[in-house]
Order: C-alpha cells, then sequence, then structure tokens
C-alpha cells in the first residue's frame, strides 16, 4: 500500500471564491488541508466556512511575504526583490521574526487553535534568513508534541522543469535540515508544481502524473489552488481562471478514479518526514 498524500489548498481567505471553493472540496472528502492568508481582510469571516471541518481536515498558515496583504502589513516586496535580499541575508532576522508572530497571531485570534502547519505563499517559508526565524519562533512558540508540522518544497520530480528545479533550490534541504535539528514535524516532499497554464484537461493529466510519482513515497504534499468560477476576470488573481480549472477537476468523479487507478490514497499531515 502506497503512502498517502496530502492534497493541501493554498491561498485560503485570498478573496470569497477561493475561500468558499476550498471549503466545498474540504466538504466533499477532496481536501485534507488548506493554508491560510491570515493577513487578509477576507480571513476573519472566512474562518467561519472551516469550523464545521475542524479536525476534519489539517488548517494551517500560509506565510506571506509577497501578497499585496504582505504589502499592505509593511513588509511585503515582490518575490524577485526577495529572494535577491534573502539570498544576500539583508532581511533583519527581529524583524522576520516579528512578522511571523503576527502572522500567527491573526491566525490564532480567528481559528482559536495552534495551526497544523505552517507552510509559505511562494515558498518563502524556506528562503534564507525566513527559515531559521520560522524554526525559532516555532520551537519556542509551541510546546513539543504540539507543534505545527512543516511543508518542504522539496519538489518530488524536477528535472527539466525550471520552475521546480528554482522552488527547490531556494532552501528545501536547508530547511529540512533545520527542521531535523529541532525536531520539529515536516513533510519532505512536494508535487503539485506546473506553471498554472493548459485547460481542466490538462491539468488532470498532470494530477496523474503527479499521483503517479507519489506511489512509494512518504509525506508528499499535493499543493493545489482551486478556486470557484469568476462571472469576470480579477485583475487581483493572475490565476483565476486556473484556480476554476483545478476545482472542476477536483470535484469531479475523475479524482477517486485516478487515485484508486495510482494505488495511492488521501490522508492528513503529520510527521512523516522526522
Amino acid at each position: 500500500m502506497n503512502p498517502p498524500v496530502i492534497f493541501c489548498a493554498d491561498d485560503f481567505g485570498l478573496n470569497t471564491a477561493v475561500s468558499q471553493g476550498i471549503a466545498e472540496l474540504a466538504q466533499q472528502g477532496r481536501l485534507n488541508a488548506t493554508s491560510v492568508m491570515s493577513l487578509a481582510p477576507g480571513w476573519p469571516a472566512d474562518a467561519a466556512l472551516l469550523k464545521p471541518l475542524k479536525n476534519r481536515i489539517d488548517v494551517g498558515l500560509h506565510l506571506d511575504w509577497t501578497s499585496p496583504f504582505a504589502v499592505a502589513a509593511g513588509h511585503g516586496q515582490p518575490l524577485s526583490r526577495l529572494m535577491l535580499r534573502t539570498l544576500c541575508r539583508q532581511l533583519d532576522p527581529v524583524s522576520v521574526r516579528a512578522c511571523i508572530e503576527r502572522q500567527l497571531d491573526l491566525f490564532e485570534a480567528h481559528w482559536h487553535a495552534t495551526p497544523d502547519h505552517v507552510d509559505g505563499h511562494q515558498h518563502v517559508q524556506q528562503f534564507p534568513v525566513i527559515r531559521e526565524a520560522l524554526v525559532e519562533v516555532l520551537v519556542r512558540r509551541y510546546p513539543a508534541g504540539q507543534r505545527p508540522w512543516l511543508r518542504i518544497s522539496r519538489p518530488l520530480a524536477s528535472a527539466g522543469d525550471l520552475k521546480a528545479w528554482v522552488i527547490g533550490a531556494m532552501g528545501a534541504k536547508a530547511l529540512q535540515a533545520l527542521a531535523q535539528q529541532a525536531g520539529l514535524p515536516h513533510t519532505p516532499w512536494l508535487t503539485g508544481i506546473y506553471g498554472f497554464d493548459g485547460d481542466a484537461a490538462r491539468y488532470a493529466q498532470r494530477l496523474d502524473q503527479w499521483l503517479q510519482e507519489a506511489q512509494g513515497h512518504a509525506g508528499v504534499v499535493l499543493m493545489c489552488h482551486p478556486g470557484l468560477p469568476l462571472p469576470h476576470l480579477d485583475a487581483d488573481d493572475s490565476i483565476a481562471a486556473a484556480r476554476a480549472q483545478e476545482f472542476q477537476v477536483l470535484q469531479s468523479d475523475l479524482l477517486p478514479q485516478l487515485l484508486q487507478k495510482q494505488g495511492v490514497s488521501c490522508g492528513r499531515g503529520g510527521d512523516p518526514g522526522h
């Protein structure tokens, strides 16, 4: 029997269509986890959508340094600039820790519980400076046995895929080493990486491939970005069309068929990488 795959929907709280789409899929048993943008203005209201799912799915923090919400909070910056500044270690660790604490505070204020996991919008959780601060905060803030699991954005398959290679190269192995040293639970593998191109049929093909690649690997997170279709284009969400296509595939009869075909089940997170 293959180890279970964690289907995790990112960007909960981004907007109503995304939050409602994720909640619907979770209620249908198509998702095992979601990651919350706690800086989003919609998070306090959207949290109610997840309350019936408490203890049924993992609800975690989507650590954010690059969205308009992060910009409004005063620490956000474009991804390319953040990558360069973290690689050059130009961020102030004290300020970084404060930003992490604030996002955890906002998460807990409306969820009324510790996050089940922590990952990052555009994988910022594993960037230099941020990753060290994150591990330090989690160890100090939460007692052993109650600490969130960390998503390690180490691509399951990256050969020939520049986006996957860059994601892994920005600190996957370094964050995993820090998590191991600190005794933090973590998931060591990530799949679901693509350029948000193609139609629903192409996404279904990719999903089949990702599930096949996950066979035999423990602790695989399959990240996804579903959302309800919008009646008009959203200038603030460049991947709105891809979100609707993902939602279409994930709610269809195809998903259980693919899981059965590949001999893979869905499961929640925990400590498969520790």
